[in-house]
């Protein structure tokens, strides 16, 4: 993996299952050397009942070590975010993950996508934002699966057009989209 950037204030990762997206989210925390906060999108209490999401959990706790708090909130992150506090930087992870949630709670994502944005780009301390990218993908086959793409998408455009950085995360190569001078 390549030597992380500078951390602007706001940072979308995308990428697709398994492509680094989330460990580089990581190093762009881990390289101010004080941890962060790690934002779940999973309930670690519903992923008990499933073993390879839990397996997920875990790897990612092992690989995040000590310095690392976490929370958790399958659905309201634009208050979580709030609770958190402004000292250590954000890493929300994923949102591919909540907007299951979202429609899973029958709830529309796309319908807050902008305040979910806003609050994102003006928290006190940085935020880098993991998503998975599905604009590569084939058209799904079912109105659910054409729903989740549709606000995924949405979501993904919506915040990348207030972040700083933008990457794309292919084969574990961070492939910089884009780019604040700083």
């Amino acid at each position: 993996m390549t030597k992380p950037e500078t951390l602007a204030p706001l940072t979308l990762v995308l990428g697709g299952q398994r492509s680094g997206k989330s460990a580089y989210g990581e190093s762009l925390i881990d390289a101010r050397g004080m941890g962060g906060v790690y934002l779940a999108t999973t309930d670690s209490n519903l992923a008990k009942q499933d073993d390879e999401m839990l397996a997920r959990i875990n790897a990612h706790q092992i690989r995040r070590g000590q310095n690392w708090d976490t929370v958790e909130e399958a659905i309201d992150i634009k208050s979580a975010i709030g609770r958190i506090g402004g000292e250590k930087p954000i890493l929300l992870d994923s949102l591919g993950m909540w907007v299951a949630n979202m429609l899973e709670a029958g709830r529309y994502p796309e319908d807050e996508a902008e305040n979910l944005a806003q609050a994102l780009f003006s928290h006190p301390a940085p935020v880098v934002v993991v998503s998975e990218e599905t604009g590569l993908g084939l058209v799904a086959e079912n109105a659910l699966g054409r729903n989740f793409v549709d606000a995924l998408g949405i979501l993904n455009q919506t915040i990348g057009a207030v972040a700083e950085n933008v990457v794309l995360c292919v084969a574990a190569i961070p492939l910089t989209i884009k780019k604040k001078e700083q």
